[in-house]
């Protein structure tokens, strides 16, 4: 299994630490993209550093890197996953705006009919952001809000990041423990 794994500038960023940890642990080949915002949103709302990040990727590309594998749909791998995904890249990727490597990737990964998954971040929504989100639901895009299901009974942020981090494994049939599932 290998996964495109992009992280945009929107609060959420434990999200996608969590889940390159998380896919490092079950062996999961990942080519992780981070763009600047989301650079900045580590440093503010975590202690990782961006090195540690990067450490727990198989492969990393700069964001501004056009030319990297990942912009094409000859690189070969099983998905995309955007987390945490900011409007603004919900609206690009919505409307074929391949300005950025996270964006670029995402559009190659719909063109390739690959599975992606945009983990989104914003409250309240507006009707510009649903109706993005319809037009790329539409088109098969995943669209999966870290919105936490209590019936886990969750006792910390570490569990309910862990259940958003699940679902988004569940896409992919990776198994995995994060949470208990309904009726087990």
């Amino acid at each position: 299994m290998k996964l495109v794994i992009g992280m945009t500038g929107s609060t959420g960023v434990i999200y996608g630490v969590r889940i390159m940890e998380v896919l490092k642990e079950q062996n999961v080949e990942t080519h992780l993209v981070i763009t600047e915002w989301a650079k900045k949103c580590l440093a503010m709302e975590t202690d990782y550093k961006l090195d540690q990040l990067k450490a727990l990727a198989t492969e990393y590309s700069d964001d501004s890197n056009l030319a990297s594998g990942i912009s094409s749909g000859t690189y070969k791998h099983d998905g995309m996953i955007v987390v945490p995904c900011s409007m603004k890249s919900l609206s690009a990727i919505s409307n074929g705006y391949d300005e950025t490597l996270v964006t670029r990737a995402a559009g190659v990964t719909l063109k390739e009919s690959r599975k992606l998954v945009l983990v989104t971040r914003e409250t309240p929504l507006t009707a510009i952001n649903i109706e993005n989100m319809l037009k790329l639901a539409r088109l098969g895009v995943v669209i999966l809000p870290p919105v936490p299901g209590f019936y886990t009974r969750p006792k910390s942020i570490h569990e309910i990041i862990d259940h958003t981090v699940g679902k988004c494994l569940d896409q992919f049939n990776i198994n995995h423990d994060l949470y208990k599932r309904w009726g087990s």
